[in-house]
């Protein structure tokens, strides 16, 4: 059995009908949908509450526009809901955005608060802030309840100071480019009890399908290419990888 610990599913009733068939015959049986901002949080609600298999998270990802920040009773509320298991995906990019960013510094000291309060884990987007983002994290105290560094592409000191933090370390399918020898040594050190995998669907096919829309499904090669390039076996890594993400959202 896999878990996707990160996607962002379609909001099409056809297209998820064959995501869905797609993922489970390729022992996908769970997967984490994840909010962006606050419009389409509805929709990812309403999977969750419609799918067993489907888990939600709310949040307003460091990129997004919006009219009005999210005030942390509003999001609390919000994350509050039973299906909802996570606060995010939150964070910072000095990549997509420029300028005085005080900005997207303040919205994630705000979902950080968020988490603290309805103690559920954080999914944090780290894209060329990543000393930022740890000091923020540290400052605001989201050790007590940890969560995931999303599609993690950072060097392996960067990994060590997150796993401090009580953060795991989850792979994408970039792990399995050609070109991203720093991230797979990376995966070699991460210990396989602070590990998980995702696909951010429909973003960053893994190797056979790069380049292609991505799909729940596809978790499986991120899956095989990790337990080969460390050495362990396949069913093993699966199993671990699948209790690592029940153990930290404990369900």
């Amino acid at each position: 059995m896999l878990v996707d610990s990160h996607c962002h599913i379609p909001l099409l009733e056809e297209d998820i009908n064959v995501i869905f068939a797609n993922a489970r015959k390729l022992g996908v049986d769970h997967m984490l949908c994840v909010s962006i901002d606050l419009e389409t949080f509805p929709r990812v609600l309403q999977l969750a509450q419609k799918y067993s298999h489907v888990f939600a998270s709310v949040g307003v990802h460091p990129n997004s526009k919006v009219f009005q920040e999210p005030a942390v009773q509003q999001l609390a509320e919000l994350a509050a809901i039973s299906e909802v298991i996570a606060v995010g995906e939150t964070g910072l990019d000095y990549f997509r955005s420029k300028g005085d960013l005080e900005w997207q510094r303040e919205r994630f000291r705000t979902h950080i608060r968020v988490a603290r309060l309805v103690q559920k884990p954080l999914i944090i987007h780290s894209r060329n802030a990543r000393d930022d983002v740890l000091q923020i994290l540290k400052e605001e105290g989201a050790d007590t309840v940890g969560g995931i560094m999303h599609c993690f592409v950072d060097d392996w000191e960067t990994a060590k100071k997150a796993i401090s933090l009580n953060f795991l370390i989850s792979f994408s399918g970039i792990v399995t480019f050609k070109n991203a020898k720093e991230v797979q040594e990376v995966a070699r050190q991460v210990p396989i009890d602070r590990l998980l995998i995702e696909t951010d669907s429909p973003y960053l096919a893994p190797v056979p399908y790069r380049g292609k829309p991505n799909q729940p499904a596809y978790v499986r090669y991120v899956a095989e290419f990790l337990a080969k390039l460390r050495g362990e076996d396949f069913e093993t890594f699966a199993e671990q990888t699948t209790r690592n993400f029940f153990q930290l959202f404990k369900l």
